[in-house]
């Protein structure tokens, strides 16, 4: 099954990021709806198939075929002879019996017209449960139906080929969108499930495309085989052969029961499809032998996808859960054309370089132990670092009228209960027994800041009150699922909610967008808000979700205005909307970050929350004349930095391991010119005297050539490499060295006073330089 996660079908598409540069469009013809039944592989012939259809699917004439028992290694290609023979074709023939049906009711329904909405604000005609997305981009040009990958239909992601079923608003998307891409590399996860399964016999998953732009996987159950790359070329060809064949995807409707009957062979859909509420539409797809569980929508057909690569195979368990199966995962990537994928692998190439969990080893920052799993020490040098990144944010505390606060790691499983982390996080939560009473370390702040508000009577005087809290969380990640410090089991995060009237959501909005962006332009990165409005499922009334959402959108205009008036050269259009993607506790805005890789990561958290309050029966004091009523405050969420482990991953590889002198942990190293007694005496004086100014500074007296010494600092990174010889010792200065290749900075202070180099080291650090 292709989804993001294993109990909600509805959710295929992850959050939007940022757009792309324009791309070109792939030179196909589109396949009609239903014109490509069967068709043939243009490399391989019919014998190949072993279905009793040309699907591109079967094994080369008289293949062995094995059973599980009998998976080896990446030569030996074994497969389960019932589960290729058996269970695929009968969900083929399950699908193609329940499309039939289902084809015959939508052509006996009334094709009545329909009016079609279009983004330019045009208006077309079609019919309905007759006319698709793909008939009305051939009507507007060749272009668009050779390259429109996806639909959305009243802001409703919708297949190409599906038919329209009465008045809408039409929009359709290229590989050049979010929305389009996303779509493209999730059904790519069906290409690489269809070729796993062929492969291997594997019993498939989920398939999702990642949230962070980076492609698509596929969990699977393979028994005993463990995949490497040396599966990799394998299931390539099979990819690539899948994608030349043009398979069209097909989506159908079923039952709980018709699905549970579809996928009786394997206990992963089983359970999947028993999660599911009674009244959800389930929704099956084909593409060639692949018949899969999936909410889609996908791509026309296969045909789209030119490049195709794997990238990387782990282990993973199912659900996340380590005391459930052990499962496979496969990585891959795909583009419209090879241009594409060349570039996106050479980008892989370069991030190699800068993994900030090399750097870390390199630069003496940080390490995990295998004793603490996720738990990572850092060491002085990271510390630094570290406690640099608090203190930037505290001091922006102090500006912005935050009230830090410290609140206990340890909480009985009663306050869980009432937040609702207990009925919908506990997997997430370490727990263990205290005088036979269950209690559970925090994996948020937000419930102990809730009982900080609640501790007391309070009035609409004081708000907004706005907690902030570096508190240690823990939250028990799947030891599979850990990666360096971008994910981790414990944390810390500059973690603060504001608690306010309704009248002051859209300025508290505000500040706290304006509080990113100094933050992050300080730190030289680039960001996108989109707004994340009301979902299908949502709690509280429409009236409060609609002015929270109209607060959060006027609060992006008036930062968009303010942002213009700094910087008029910018051309931002505000705000972006992801429809129907907020929480179902209230609206968010989504803060993507892009470094200086263009890689996009999520730090920031700016989330709107109607639950907590009414779960914490939250109450202020409001004054209305002479009566005095109780009522419910907003609770924002926000984090401006997000975990502190993963902005420092960030940074570090954002920097390249270079680090501003501002938040540089080693500023600058004094090197004697030799071991000479007065060289070395001079040189523990200038350390002496930067250090006491508070700057981070070394010094290098040993018996080795200067050479050596200056070639060591700089491979350590050091900001300010400073020289003092028998010239330095007499005139009382130094000889400057600076880490950059700035000629103009060498050339403006080669030598300089101890004084005048703490007013250059003053300056660069009141301005994050």
């Amino acid at each position: 099954m292709a989804d993001n996660h294993p109990n909600d079908l509805s959710a295929i598409i992850p959050e939007p990021l940022m757009i792309l540069e324009q791309l070109q469009s792939p030179p196909h013809e589109p396949i009609k709806d239903g014109e490509v039944k069967e068709w043939k592989r243009r490399e391989a012939p019919p014998e190949r198939d072993c279905c009793g259809k040309n699907f591109g699917f079967g094994c080369d004439k008289g293949q062995r075929i094995v059973s599980d028992s009998s998976f080896s290694s990446a030569n030996h290609h074994p497969k389960d002879e019932a589960y290729l023979s058996a269970v695929i074709p009968k969900r083929i023939r399950f699908f193609e019996e329940l499309q039939a049906k289902q084809l015959e009711h939508l052509q006996s329904l009334p094709h009545d017209p329909i009016k079609v909405a279009l983004p330019d604000g045009n208006v077309t005609e079609g019919k309905r449960w007759e006319t698709t997305p793909m008939e009305i981009a051939r009507q507007i040009s060749n272009s668009l139906a050779n390259s429109a990958l996806i639909s959305s239909v009243n802001n409703v992601l919708w297949d190409m080929n599906r038919p329209l079923e009465g008045d809408c608003s039409l929009e359709m998307f290229r590989f050049d969108s979010v929305k389009g891409r996303d779509t493209f590399w999730h059904s790519s996860a069906h290409i690489l499930g269809q070729a796993l399964e062929q492969k291997y016999g594997c019993k498939l998953c989920i398939g999702p495309c990642t949230t962070r732009e980076e492609g698509f996987y596929y969990d699977a159950f393979y028994g005993d085989l463990s995949l490497n790359e040396n599966h990799f070329p394998n299931i390539e060809a099979l990819a690539v052969n899948a994608s030349r064949d043009g398979q069209p995807f097909e989506r159908i409707e079923v039952t709980k029961d018709q699905a549970l009957e579809m996928f009786s062979d394997s206990n992963f859909k089983v359970e999947i499809i028993n999660g599911l509420p009674e009244e959800k539409t389930i929704t099956v797809y084909r593409c060639g032998p692949l018949v899969d569980l999936c909410s889609g929508p996908h791509i026309p057909n296969t045909s789209f996808v030119k490049a195709f690569k794997c990238l990387k195979a782990s282990s993973s368990y199912w659900r996340g859960n380590r005391d459930r199966e052990s499962l496979q995962r496969v990585y891959g990537i795909s583009f419209p054309d090879h241009k594409q994928l060349n570039a996106h692998l050479k980008s892989i190439e370069e991030a190699k370089k800068y993994d900030h969990r090399l750097l870390g080893q390199q630069q003496e920052l940080f390490f995990c132990h295998p004793l603490s799993p996720g738990s990572w020490f850092f060491l002085p040098l990271g510390t630094r670092v570290y406690k640099k990144l608090m203190e930037f944010i505290q001091n922006e505390y102090w500006k912005r009228g935050y009230t830090e606060v410290i609140s206990p790691n340890i909480y009985n499983m009663k306050l869980w209960e009432t937040s609702g982390h207990a009925a919908n996080y506990k997997e997430n939560l370490f727990t263990f027994d205290i005088d036979k009473q269950e209690f559970g370390l925090k994996p948020m702040n937000c419930p102990g800041h809730c009982l900080m508000f609640q501790h007391r009577v309070r009035s609409y005087k004081e708000l907004p009150i706005r907690l902030a809290d570096f508190g240690v969380l823990h939250r028990n990640e799947a030891s599979g699922a850990l990666g360096g410090l971008t994910r981790v089991r414990r944390f810390q995060q500059d973690d603060a909610h504001i608690f306010c009237t309704k009248d002051q959501v859209r300025e508290e909005v505000k500040g706290v967008l304006g509080f990113i962006d100094y933050v992050y332009t300080k730190f030289g990165l680039t960001y996108e808000l989109k707004l994340s409005t009301r979902p299908e499922k949502y709690l509280g009334d429409l009236e409060t979700w609609d002015r929270a959402e109209k607060d959060l959108e006027e609060a992006i205009k008036d930062f968009g205005k303010s942002l213009l008036s700094m910087h008029p050269f910018l051309t931002v259009m505000f705000p972006a909307v992801n429809e129907g993607d907020g929480a179902f506790y209230g609206p968010k805005i989504d803060i993507t970050v892009s470094d200086s890789m263009k890689r996009k990561l999520q730090c920031a958290t700016l989330q709107l929350d109607f639950q907590l309050p009414d779960c914490f029966k939250l109450e202020y004091s409001s004054s209305a004349g002479d009566e005095v009523k109780r009522e419910r405050p907003v609770m924002i969420h926000r984090a401006v930095l997000g975990s502190v482990e993963r902005m420092f991953a960030m940074l570090l590889e954002h920097y390249k391991g270079k680090w501003p002198f501002w938040l540089s942990p080693r500023q600058a190293i004094v090197c004697s010119l030799s071991n000479d007694k007065n060289h070395c005496s001079y040189a523990g004086k200038v350390r002496d005297q930067i250090h006491e100014a508070g700057y981070y500074v070394d010094a290098d007296i040993t018996n080795r050539s200067i050479k050596k010494k200056v070639r060591e600092a700089q491979a350590a990174q050091y900001n300010y490499i400073l020289v003092v010889g028998d010239e330095e010792v007499k005139t009382g200065e130094v000889t400057v060295r600076v880490r950059e290749e700035n000629r103009s900075d060498r050339a403006k202070f080669p030598v300089i006073s101890i004084e005048a180099l703490l007013d250059v080291f003053k300056h660069k650090t009141d301005n994050f330089l």
